[in-house]
């Protein structure tokens, strides 16, 4: 997309209703690679870009969004997790997730790397496949690089359920969702999680479900 042509679609976006519309999969924007963010933006509209952003995500509500869930393939994010107790959740879930509140920040032209060999599985859901949920095996570590919202070079170890959001937002902007990753046998609504599998860990949905965790035969 050229820098004009982008410039136009955020430019509508933005006279459009806050918040804005998440798109959901079967959109190819989803499958695309996003542009690598370098000022094709004005600041004005960067700035509004990621507010919209973050009032999107809140009010979804949610822990991250990409800029393609909103229509637009550029290599941005946003992330906030309060982690706090919501229905369906425990103090003791949060700890095994390692689930830590995270204040909003804005990730442009991340990536990331695996920090060890650790991994860790949970349900994990997306805004852009609302109503489902599907165990899925991330890093438990991750070395985060890129820059934020004022161009400064970000490069840190992230852990727990924070790398997992590094995980799943930067996936986005390679085209990539978390189904891809997930254990489709596990596939199941949000109101089945819930009531069925709100156990810290997914051991009691594979035996049921019928699918193998990392390090089990089932």
């Amino acid at each position: 997309m050229t820098t004009a042509a982008l410039s136009d679609l955020v430019d509508a976006l933005l006279a459009g209703p806050s918040p804005a519309p998440i798109v959901t999969a079967g959109d190819p924007v989803l499958r695309q690679q996003g542009q690598p963010y370098d000022g094709q933006l004005t600041d004005d509209q960067f700035t509004r870009l990621i507010a919209l952003m973050r009032t999107t995500m809140r009010e979804a509500p949610g822990v991250g969004l990409a800029a393609p869930q909103i229509g637009v393939p550029l290599r941005v994010a946003v992330v906030e997790d309060p982690a706090t107790l919501r229905p369906g959740t425990s103090a003791e879930s949060l700890r095994i997730r390692g689930r830590v509140p995270q204040p909003f920040r804005v990730l442009v032209n991340p990536r990331y790397t695996a920090s060890d060999p650790g991994s860790a599985s949970f349900f994990e859901g997306c805004l852009s496949v609302p109503g489902w949920q599907a165990v899925t095996t991330r890093h438990e570590r991750v070395r985060l690089r890129g820059q934020d919202e004022h161009g400064r070079e970000l490069d840190e170890e992230v852990k727990g359920w924070p790398a997992r959001i590094v995980q799943h937002e930067t996936d986005h902007l390679d085209g990539v969702l978390y189904l891809d990753r997930a254990e489709i046998r596990s596939l199941s609504t949000t109101a089945h999680v819930l009531d069925r599998w709100a156990d810290p860990t997914p051991e009691n949905a594979a035996r049921a479900l019928g699918f193998s965790l990392p390090g089990t035969v089932h």
